[in-house]
């Protein structure tokens, strides 16, 4: 069987391609792709090469964000004709072909009545800040929070801190469009750099104390060496973005450690035990707990996904979630 996909040819490239699909074996499933989203950690993989390298670079790769039919299946649980969500680990992950091989324990399957399917597809990215959150929970009833970045994860981050209490999310990006939508996920305070000195405002809008808690959901140098400067003394920081660099990041430490900060980091969503962090976002998107509809900016169709990248790269349009459609 024939196929078409994306893939990356290199660096900073991708293109359409016709490719044989991969036959499943013992526990694979066999999808059909509907719909299919680009990451932020995508665009490290493919501008920056970070944690990738050409042997990888399979048809599809590095898409791990799906949505479609069963076709075929060699593990108990699914049959031809379920509609499913992909959530495979980034080495092995295919979203990006038309029908892929999966895993059967990286499918979500989807019972009953829901949204369009192109919102469901937000669940993937949902889960993985909801298992964050699950792994080090944090208490910010009342508490001022930052994030940094309002890409999907920063919205969804700024929409579960704000929905968990706390009283004033102070949120960055250097997108207009982005920060335009921060406001309906929980947003209070917008601060668009370099306009606004990120550090100073927080400072001002603390009483010179810092915030309680700040998340950085970016993944780039400057914002994460910025994190500990917005922290109060004795205050929590999670280190979300993949970071855009293979080169260590050096970072102030004294000041780290005289302000008695905890930073966490998180990986392996995929890897959660019954995938329980993506079933739960699919359940916050079925019953209407969160309106994802903003992030849905730009569908283009798998023959444009090299355009598709650099719009989703240069945030071209006002784009906040890129997908391809199959």
């Amino acid at each position: 069987m024939r196929t078409r996909a994306a893939q990356l040819v290199e660096l900073g490239r991708m293109e359409c391609v016709e490719t044989q699909v991969e036959a499943p074996g013992e526990g694979d499933v066999l999808v059909h792709s509907r719909y299919a989203s680009i990451c932020g950690s995508d665009l490290h993989i493919v501008y920056d090469g970070i944690e990738t390298s050409p042997e990888l670079w399979a048809p599809g790769y590095p898409g791990h964000e799906g949505i479609g039919e069963v076709l075929e299946s060699r593990r108990d649980g699914f049959v031809p004709g379920d509609l499913v969500l992909s959530v495979p680990d980034v080495p092995e992950a295919r979203c990006f072909a038309e029908t892929q091989r999966v895993r059967g324990g990286s499918l979500v399957r989807l019972d009953g009545d829901l949204p369009p399917i192109d919102q469901v597809l937000m669940a993937q990215q949902l889960g993985t800040v909801i298992f964050a959150m699950r792994q080090h929970p944090a208490d910010v009833a009342g508490a001022t929070v930052v994030v940094l970045g309002q890409g999907s994860a920063g919205l969804f981050w700024s929409f579960l801190l704000k929905r968990a209490g706390a009283a004033r999310v102070i949120v960055a990006d250097l997108s207009p469009s982005r920060l335009a939508a921060s406001a309906g996920f929980g947003a209070d305070v917008l601060l668009q750099p370099p306009r606004d000195d990120v550090a100073s405002a927080v400072q001002d809008l603390t009483g010179g104390q810092g915030a309680d808690y700040v998340v950085e959901a970016v993944g780039r140098r400057d914002s994460f060496l910025l994190t500990p400067r917005l922290v109060k003394p004795g205050g929590t920081v999670y280190w979300f973005g993949l970071p855009d660099s293979k080169a260590p990041i050096p970072m102030d430490f004294r000041m780290f450690f005289r302000r008695r900060l905890t930073a966490h980091t998180v990986y392996g969503a995929q890897g959660e035990a019954g995938l329980v962090s993506f079933r739960v976002a699919v359940e916050m998107i079925r019953r209407r707990e969160i309106d994802v509809t903003p992030l849905l900016s730009h569908v283009l169709p798998i023959e444009d996904v090299g355009k598709a990248f650099d719009l989703a790269q240069e945030r071209h349009e006002g784009a906040l979630k890129v997908s391809l459609a199959f």
